[in-house]
């Protein structure tokens, strides 16, 4: 790691003035993703911005029929608050499904999201929610949002303000968790609203998606049963972990697993 500047703003502004401030730059959240990146010197940034003293990037608040959480809410604040649990309980339970105690207790939904990590969980939730994104340059859909592995909609520099969840009817997530990491081999989140049945698959390819297959099924029949059968297709990953014909498989296991929660 080499040496690089620190800033600890106190506004929005002074942030966003930092990130411009010169040189490569890059925003901190809770660091799970930016600082092995550093030690490793796969990023060497001029100046490390730390968004961890911007205040009104936390909190958890119902407006309506949408859940909004501040981008630099810790995991197990999510996993632990009573507002997510009455209005999306699926979501509390996902947030207790990532890593262990130490990264649920730093690692933040802002930093998870605007990362976009293929293997991670809250873009599922965010997909299959009909969730948004707001920044300090404006708002994103959930399905315009998400580009690809480690791609998004946000500009460079660009900061996450708040996470906002459209509360379902009824919601669940299902993965099937790597051992050491507690990332997604395959997570599956499957959300009813009176319109329509969402369904976004994470871990099993190079983004979130959602399962068009899927949502069909349930929205003829929102049981567990109307899984059997189905097998995810598309671009899948092989790796050390798992072939792309197990993940194909595995999704419809998830996905039952989901269902059965939801219900």
């Amino acid at each position: 790691m080499r040496e690089f500047a620190y800033e600890r703003p106190s506004s929005l502004d002074a942030a966003v003035a930092a990130f411009a401030g010169g040189g490569e730059a890059a925003l901190i959240a809770g660091g799970h993703t930016l600082l092995p990146a550093m030690k490793s010197r796969l990023r060497q940034p001029d100046t490390v911005v730390d968004l961890a003293g911007v205040p009104g990037l936390t909190g958890i608040s119902r407006e309506g029929d949408t859940l909004w959480i501040g981008a630099m809410t810790t995991h197990a604040t999510v996993a632990a608050d009573a507002v997510v649990a009455e209005a999306i309980p699926g979501l509390a339970a996902l947030a207790l499904l990532i890593g262990d105690p130490q990264v649920r207790n730093r690692g933040t939904i802002g930093g998870v999201l605007a990362n976009n990590d293929p293997s991670a969980d809250y873009p599922a939730a965010l997909l299959a929610l009909g969730g948004s994104v707001e920044t300090n340059l404006g708002s994103y859909d959930a399905d315009d949002y998400f580009q690809g592995m480690f791609a998004t909609a946000l500009s460079d520099g660009e900061i996450i303000v708040r996470v906002g969840f459209a509360v379902p009817t009824a919601s669940a997530y299902a993965k099937f968790r790597h051992p050491a990491s507690r990332y997604a081999v395959v997570g599956v989140y499957v959300a009813q609203t009176a319109a329509e049945v969402r369904v976004a698959v994470t871990g099993a390819g190079p983004g979130v998606v959602r399962w068009a297959e899927a949502e069909a099924a349930l929205t003829a029949s929102f049981t567990p049963e109307a899984a059997n059968g189905l097998i995810l297709g598309g671009d899948l990953n092989t790796d050390i972990h798992a072939s792309a014909e197990y993940r194909a498989h595995l999704a419809g296991t998830m996905l039952a697993r989901a269902v059965a929660a939801a219900a």
